[in-house]
């Protein structure tokens, strides 16, 4: 569920003044109570190389939005808003609403710090290409203060929804929005999407696309830690240690109850450590080199004790009110194909109008760049208003 790493110290120290200005602004309750979800505090041009090749005019803005841990009150968060380059057509660029993917939980680790990766750099300037906008939150408590709530719904799809509403204020955009995401970003639009006619009915959202989507309830967890069926021992890292000791430490962060050494084992302990600290490439290092997986790193009350995570990451409805897109890789360890599936039967089941793809041969990562032919022709056709075929169907055959 990865997408970058923050290795250059500059980027630390504009994180850090980033932090000190966002802790300001979260201390001042009377400003701060006094305007609405989507207010913009303040805006300021986005370096160059923070933005893509051939974009236009960029910013990192910072707005408000409804916290999403209380659901009440307003939370500091930041985003990129990236223009294409020339005149904006007439009422507007449409928004491409970006869901970045596991990043980590510190501050520092907030995407607007850092460059983008290659793929996402590539598959982003195709949306630019094909005429969106670039809107693209950090979430709430990335590049601002406090502890990122790593995979929980609401706070993604508040700071996603509320970041699209900052930005039509600001800029010469349209509201017409397509909501894309990856990985953790995945699960952030398909979120999106599922409280929009709640919480923002005033934003127009023709569709979804994700891809790598994380989807998980008690039984796919039961299912994810049994032991292998063979007896054998896993051995060697598992990348899914990664995001289940994000998990642990955004539920640290504001449950008290939760106790670490409970869920996971002394040996996996230094890195649940790290994670409070570390972006996703330097813990994956870590996890990697001390050669973690379910079967030497969690005990066997894990479940349990993350049950309250695992409650955050659930949907407030799977019967969505636009057709969305899901591109799974075959290959993909990171949100094995069997979680992404669960999603898509999921969706189908609530009445949802779902286009799912399998990409043989790929794994998590190299589905984003290569679901980009799929994703446009669905977007052409949900962007002109047009039906889109369903797979649902296929499920039953």
């Amino acid at each position: 569920m990865h997408s970058f790493s923050v290795k250059k110290i500059t980027r630390h120290c504009a994180a850090g003044i980033a932090l000190l200005a966002t802790t300001a602004l979260a201390h001042a309750e009377p400003a701060l109570s006094a305007q609405t979800a989507g207010h913009v505090i303040s805006a300021e041009p986005l370096s160059p190389a923070f933005s893509l090749p051939d974009a236009g005019t960029a910013y990192r803005v910072t707005y408000l939005s409804t916290d999403g841990l209380t659901q009440k009150g307003l939370v500091p968060v930041t985003e990129e808003v990236i223009l294409p380059k020339g005149k904006a057509p007439k009422g507007g660029w449409p928004i491409v609403a970006w869901a970045h993917g596991t990043v980590g939980v510190n501050s520092q680790c907030a995407p607007s710090l850092a460059p983008y990766t290659e793929r996402n750099r590539i598959y982003l300037l195709a949306w630019m290409k094909r005429g969106f906008a670039i809107v693209a939150t950090d979430y709430q408590g990335l590049g601002t203060s406090g502890v990122h709530p790593y995979l929980n719904t609401r706070v993604e799809a508040y700071s996603v929804l509320d970041g699209v509403r900052a930005a039509l204020s600001s800029y010469p955009l349209k509201n017409k929005v397509m909501i894309v995401g990856q990985s953790q970003g995945g699960g952030a639009a398909v979120a999106s999407a599922s409280f929009a006619p709640e919480y923002a009915p005033d934003i127009d959202i023709p569709g979804t696309v994700a891809t790598g989507v994380p989807y998980l309830d008690p039984a796919l967890m039961a299912a994810l830690l049994k032991p292998p069926a063979d007896g054998k021992v896993e051995t060697g890292f598992n990348p899914l240690i990664v995001y289940a000791l994000y998990l642990a430490n955004g539920l640290a962060a504001h449950d008290a109850a939760f106790t670490p050494e409970e869920a996971f084992t002394a040996k996996a302990m230094p890195a649940y450590r790290a994670a409070a600290q570390s972006c996703v490439s330097q813990l994956t290092e870590q996890v990697r080199n001390e050669g973690l997986n379910f079967q030497n790193a969690i005990k066997p009350e894990f479940s349990k004790l993350m049950a309250p995570a695992i409650a955050d990451m659930r949907y407030p409805t799977l019967k969505l009110a636009q057709p969305l897109f899901v591109g799974t890789g075959s290959e993909d360890r990171d949100v094995p194909p069997a979680l992404q599936f669960a999603l898509v039967k999921a969706a189908c089941t609530a009445g949802s109008n779902v286009q799912a793809h399998v990409y043989k041969g790929l794994d998590h990562s190299q589905t984003v760049n290569a679901s980009l032919p799929d994703s446009a022709t669905f977007t052409a056709a949900v962007m002109a208003g047009k039906p889109v075929a369903s797979t649902c169907g296929a499920l039953n055959n």
